[in-house]
């Protein structure tokens, strides 16, 4: 039934593929191990399961070649192999995650399960490029298994589609390679793998450039890393004579890197110095780093011609991150460049494994702790050998467990924190998304604005343009934006509803043909339970409070204001009687002018107000009455620099006791209530004082009011002053008249 699916070819590379994997997993492998896994397969082949895709690629033949990459690029894993070779048949519903459990137990089922996951990200249509689709993809795997399968996977279909008739479809898997599997292999190790996905993706992007490339070499990566082993066999026999403990490791540049020299210094393929380089690693003791490093340097130079333009000195003076290493480039046979790195193994483990690691060092920025997790799992794979497979078996894929990764029906993506509702991803789209969301369908099923999204949903947001921030909103947001845009909306709705209460509260007093008294009606609401004037206009604007009833409410506290003790009037009720000191006074009552002149009209200036206790002095005016003015009063002083010769002696008599005189007070304060009783109450209590009118505006939680009271001298004024400062909340009490 097989040839009715595959080629001859296919089948061929088959069962031979099979043989290697046989090898491979040697005694790894059971006998019936290998029944079970070859009589699934074969059902799903002969049922018609296992066919080809829309891209004719034979999905049998894809994770059988991926199998033998992994063998070959990574290690022995019989669970990866097992896995790798049954997911797809998961996928088309051929077997389910319960029958691969029972029979090839719970690890497979596992990987099994994250490569599921991971593939159905794809049905997703996303951005791949998008950095957050690889964080993505980490946190959907679980297991770091799962991705090196899908690193490994990619790597195997990239040699499959060379010459596709589809250009759409390579073009689409060698972009993909390039910016999702490339930079994600090499943060792992995966070099070789990197390498070869980077040129693969360079040629299928641009062949015509990789061919002209290639061309200029003119010679194969297996000639390339000939030169180099024809390189370093002199150098070591010269090392190991000078007693040096050492290894070198040489490596040949890709042809992705030779363009991505060229493309980054402009230059063409003969002026890139480094195509060829080698990495000298000294163990020798700290105290001994610097003398071993120039002596091997000192060896190296004098075997091949350095060009000192290329020599670079990180061991005297360290790079700031920490990298330590000395670089030069020398001529190597047939005048072709190597550059040559030279360190101990204490400078080699910093750069490789600290903040100068390598993967960094050329750029490939990414989250610290997805740095330090990677750089754990790459020790692993360069440091254990056989043992790789089973101690990465060991890790777990927990690096973005503080995150969640969300689509929009388009497939664009954006990165929440855990917890985040579907009011967080509106107001992540925009601030006006948010606030007018109703709810959301989340992978195509109703959601309240309230349910928390996990990473890989497609969230389509609904809204309502008569949908406005609530305060219950605050309790299950998550993100800064979210809440810092609902406060800010509410606190603005908050200022336009008290306006508008106010304003409706002021009508149906008025059509009562009712004069409001602020201290009766701030006694009133206090009396209500409210803690401040704000929440009870907040109220009155959401109709909570029935203003029928606080009118009644109103008219009696007034009732009662009329039967108490003291009597508190606003401003504008206050009748303020004529008092006898505002009048036309003679000498003999209160002032004495001059020496001892007698009966001469005078009055009390209006702008500066002088009072018993305050220096004055009198100025003559063209009507021949004399004002009285305090001596700092600005009028006073222009006066008498202008017309100094009308200026004329004055002082208070002794009869001034009997009189009072009006002084306006300002003050500022916090809002409170209770503040005009509070007001009230020092004044009429003080002796020699009466309040004579009060007027108090509230703005933005401050009053600022102004007092009018009678006093009989300024003992009597700086008394009563002093009493007030003493009030809670006051800020600021001074006379300006």
């Amino acid at each position: 039934m097989i040839e009715a699916y595959y080629t001859k070819t296919e089948q061929e590379f088959i069962v031979n593929a099979y043989k290697s994997l046989r090898g491979y997993l040697g005694n790894d492998i059971s006998q019936s191990e290998i029944s079970k896994l070859k009589h699934i397969i074969s059902e799903s082949i002969e049922s018609g399961n296992s066919h080809r895709d829309k891209y004719d690629i034979n999905p049998t033949v894809r994770h059988t070649h991926t199998a033998l990459l992994l063998c070959e690029y990574f290690g022995v894993d019989k669970n990866m192999i097992f896995a790798t070779l049954l997911y797809h048949l998961c996928l088309s519903n051929f077997i389910t995650l319960e029958q691969i459990k029972a029979e090839f137990g719970e690890d497979v089922a596992s990987i099994t399960h994250g490569l599921i996951k991971v593939a159905d990200l794809y049905k997703k249509e996303t951005r791949q490029k998008d950095e957050n689709f690889s964080k993505l993809m980490m946190a959907f795997a679980e297991n770091i298994r799962v991705i090196i399968i899908m690193i490994i996977d990619r790597l195997a279909l990239m040699k499959s589609i060379n010459h596709h008739p589809n250009q759409k479809f390579v073009f689409d898997i060698a972009s993909e390679a390039k910016y999702l599997y490339a930079p994600l292999a090499h943060r792992l190790g995966l070099y070789k793998v990197k390498s070869e996905l980077e040129d693969m993706s360079l040629k299928y992007l641009n062949r015509d450039l990789y061919t002209q490339i290639a061309r200029k070499l003119n010679e194969t990566k297996k000639a390339r890393d000939q030169y180099i082993a024809q390189f370093i066999a002199p150098l070591e026999i010269e090392l190991r004579k000078s007693g040096l403990d050492f290894e070198i490791k040489g490596r040949t540049k890709s042809i992705y890197s030779i363009w991505n020299k060229m493309k980054k210094q402009n230059a063409d393929i003969k002026d890139i110095y480094d195509l060829f380089a080698i990495r000298i690693i000294i163990r020798t003791p700290k105290e001994k780093e610097h003398q071993d490093c120039w002596a091997a340097f000192a060896i190296v130079t004098n075997m091949y011609r350095g060009n000192p333009s290329r020599m670079k000195d990180w061991i005297t003076i360290p790079k700031s991150n920490g990298y330590e290493s000395l670089h030069t480039t020398v001529y190597g046979p047939d005048n072709r460049w190597v550059e040559v790195q030279i360190r101990t193994q204490r400078m080699d483990e910093i750069a490789e494994k600290g903040v100068a690691a390598h993967w960094k060092y050329k750029g490939l920025h990414s989250e610290k702790s997805l740095d330090e997790w990677m750089a754990n799992v790459r020790d692993l794979l360069e440091t254990s050998g056989k043992d790789a497979p089973a101690l990465i078996r060991q890790m777990n894929m927990d690096v973005y467990n503080k995150e969640v990764f969300i689509f929009t029906p388009k497939g664009d993506l954006h990165k929440l924190p855990l917890g985040a509702t579907v009011l967080d991803f509106a107001f992540a789209i925009h601030s006006q998304v948010g606030c007018t969301c109703i709810g959301g369908k989340v992978n195509g099923r109703n959601q309240k604005i309230n349910y928390v999204l996990h990473s890989g949903d497609t969230v389509e947001i609904l809204t309502s343009s008569t949908q406005f921030p609530k305060l219950q909103w605050l309790s299950f947001i998550v993100t800064a934006k979210a809440r810092n845009k609902i406060r800010q909306l509410l606190n603005e709705t908050n200022n336009t509803s008290v306006e508008y209460a106010k304003e409706m509260l002021q009508r149906r007093f008025k059509n009562r043909k009712i004069e409001i008294d602020e201290s009766v009606l701030m006694k009133m609401i206090k009396k209500m339970g409210y803690k401040t004037v704000t929440d009870f206009y907040n109220d009155v604007a959401n109709e909570k409070i029935d203003m029928a009833s606080i009118v009644d409410n109103y008219i009696g506290m007034v009732e009662k204001e009329k039967e108490s003790a003291y009597i508190n009037r606003s401003a504008q009720d206050f009748v303020l009687q004529p008092h006898e000191s505002e009048k036309e006074a003679k000498s003999d009552d209160i002032v004495r002018i001059g020496e001892g002149i007698r009966n001469i009209n005078y009055k009390l200036s209006k702008c500066c107000n002088p009072i018993q206790g305050d220096a004055i002095m009198g100025f003559i005016s063209s009507d021949g009455a004399i004002k009285i003015h305090k001596k700092e009063c600005p009028n006073a002083i222009h006066l008498t620099r202008r017309y100094p010769y009308r200026t004329i002696r004055a002082a208070w008599s002794d009869k001034v006791g009997e009189n009072q005189f009006a002084v306006t007070l300002e003050i500022v304060g916090n809002d409170d209530i209770g503040i005009v009783n509070t007001l009230t109450s020092i004044i009429t209590k003080e002796k020699n004082v009466s309040l004579r009118s009060i007027a108090i505006d509230s703005n933005d939680g401050l009053f600022n009011g102004r007092i009018v009271i009678g006093v009989n001298d300024s003992t009597s004024l700086n008394n009563v002053i002093k009493k007030i400062k003493t009030i809670k909340g006051l800020k600021d009490v001074r006379r300006i008249k």
